[in-house]
Formats: structure tokens, C-alpha cells, sequence
């Protein structure tokens, strides 16, 4: 009889792809990254996105490393560049929360610290969501047309980041902007309405902690259209913390797989806290079992 020498199981092998303009800056990623697999047995490769990076540079990176997991590490706009990448993949993509809100981390469960974040990028178990392609852009978390998205212009255009920053785009944006008329239709429903803002929503918070879509679930073949009447925070809050429904005077939420709003003027416009310009005109459709993602075990 021969005696058999048990295989050793392939280490994993992880691509971190680290967007050094996210957040505040304050952390070396890239120096954090590879200190803290010093004493790990998987593989490691980082790749740091230049300015004005390509999506076939990304791709590129990707394929050369030909990772188990790629790990965004940034905001909402990295893990958007990376899914993009992986689009309709079984590569499990995971988060390291390093942006300015950082939405969708804490929408999976995602800790915000960096050690607690990094195990959860090598044991964290991947789950399989569905996106929302918005005017040929792709869309995980929130996109809006409205209040919001001048928000997101004006958060943009403020040398500092942060929540202070935020607070101070937000109240800009409260005194300066104003109500558009918008049209859409629900099956056999046409909504002609004044809105201070129009929401596609696929996950269920804002990165602030604000909860705009109670009903939102990432793995079901609908998202949801949140149509806010009225500038109505202290109307969000109260549901948030009460539980209650809407208040259908202010908002309104709406499910379907597919939507055309149009605009009687160009309205601000932004996706997963990316903001595009103005629009009058906003497509969106689901796409199914778009991505795997690492999730946090609360989820």
C-alpha cells in the first residue's frame, strides 16, 4: 500500500482595486493592503487606478491577475468601475469602504473598519444581486433625478468631503432648488406630477443612513421608483425611525422592471453618487443576476 500525501488546497488569490481619490485621503490603502496580508497564505495584487481611468484598463488589470475575488476600494463610483468590469460574472467583488459615504458597503453589511473590512474581502460569502441599467449607465445602489442629484453636483464642486460637506450641499440645495414636472407611466398608470425629485432605486438608504426605499431588496427582479412631491426629509425620517407608511401627499413608491421618465425642462441627474449633467429624459430597465457580491453576515 502506498502512502498518499494529502494535496495542499490552492491559496486564493484576491485583486484590490484601490482608487487612491476616494474619501479623505488620510489612508495608504495600498500600504494597509499589503501589511495586513503579510501574515495571510493568499495571494495578492493590487492595482491603483491612474487619473482618467479606462474601463479597458481596469479590464486589463483583471484579466492579467485572473483573481478569485476583486475588491473595490473606494466609494460607490469604484465598486460601479469593478462591476462594470465583471458584469453577468460568477467573480465575487467585494468592498473595501473608503469613499464619502459609502452607501452600498453599508448596504451589505460591509464594517467600515479596515481590518474587520479586508477579513470579510477573504471569507465573506458572495451573493448574487441584480442592477439597473439608467440611460446606458449601470446602476447598483441610487440613482435620482431632482434634489438630490444637485446635492451630489454641489457635494462635487466643495474642495472638502465628508457629512459637514454634505450638510452644507444639502442646505444649498434646499434654498436654490426647484420642482420640476415629470411624467411616467406604471403599467397602465401615467403619473403627471411636481416633484422635487424622482428616485431609481435598487438598494434601500442613501450612504448619510437616509432610507428612501423601506422596500427595496437586491435579489428580487424589480426596483423601485420613489416619487417625492414634496421637499419632505422630515417625512423620510419619520418613517425611518416609525416604521409608517408614506405619506401619498408627499411620497410615493412604485415597483416595476422598466421605466421612461421625461421632464418638462433638463433636471439634474446622477447615478451611484456620480453626477451626469442634466437630463429630460431618464430610461431605466433591470438587469437580472448582474453581479456577485461579498456580503457582511448580517445580510
Amino acid at each position: 500500500m502506498t502512502n498518499k500525501t494529502p494535496q495542499k488546497s490552492k491559496n486564493h488569490k484576491i485583486l484590490f482595486i484601490v482608487n487612491p481619490a476616494s474619501g479623505n485621503k488620510e489612508v495608504d490603502y495600498k500600504k494597509e493592503i499589503k501589511a495586513f496580508f503579510k501574515s495571510k497564505d493568499e495571494e495578492l495584487d493590487i492595482y491603483q487606478l491612474p487619473e482618467n481611468c479606462s474601463l479597458e484598463k481596469i479590464k486589463s488589470a483583471i484579466e492579467k491577475s485572473a483573481a478569485d475575488r476583486v475588491i473595490a476600494v473606494g466609494g460607490d463610483g469604484t465598486l460601479k468601475l469593478v462591476a462594470e468590469c465583471l458584469l453577468e460574472t460568477k467573480t465575487p467583488i467585494g468592498i473595501i469602504p473608503a469613499g464619502s459615504a459609502n452607501g452600498m458597503a453599508k448596504e451589505l453589511g460591509i464594517p467600515l473598519e479596515l481590518s474587520e473590512a479586508l477579513e470579510l474581502a477573504i471569507k465573506g460569502k458572495p451573493k448574487q444581486i441584480h442592477a439597473v441599467l439608467i440611460n446606458d449607465e449601470l446602476c447598483i445602489h441610487l440613482a435620482d433625478i431632482g434634489f438630490n442629484a444637485y446635492i451630489v453636483k454641489k457635494f462635487d464642486e466643495l474642495p472638502t468631503r465628508g457629512m459637514w460637506t454634505y450638510a452644507k450641499a444639502a442646505w444649498h440645495a434646499f434654498w436654490n432648488h426647484r420642482k420640476m414636472d415629470v411624467e411616467f407611466k406604471i403599467g397602465k398608470k401615467t403619473i403627471k406630477q411636481k416633484a422635487a425629485m424622482v428616485a431609481i432605486a435598487n438598494a434601500t438608504q442613501y450612504g448619510s443612513g437616509l432610507q428612501i426605499n423601506p422596500d427595496g431588496k437586491l435579489d428580487d427582479e424589480l426596483f423601485e421608483v420613489i416619487l417625492v412631491k414634496e421637499y419632505a426629509v422630515m417625512e423620510i425620517i419619520k418613517i425611518w425611525i416609525s416604521k409608517l407608511p408614506w405619506n401619498p401627499k408627499k411620497i410615493e413608491s412604485f415597483q416595476t422592471s422598466h421605466l421612461k421618465i421625461t421632464t418638462k425642462h433638463k433636471v439634474h441627474f446622477q447615478v451611484d453618487g456620480e453626477y451626469l449633467g442634466k437630463v429630460d429624459q431618464v430610461e431605466a430597465k433591470i438587469i437580472t443576476k448582474a453581479i456577485n457580491v461579498i456580503v457582511g453576515p448580517s445580510v
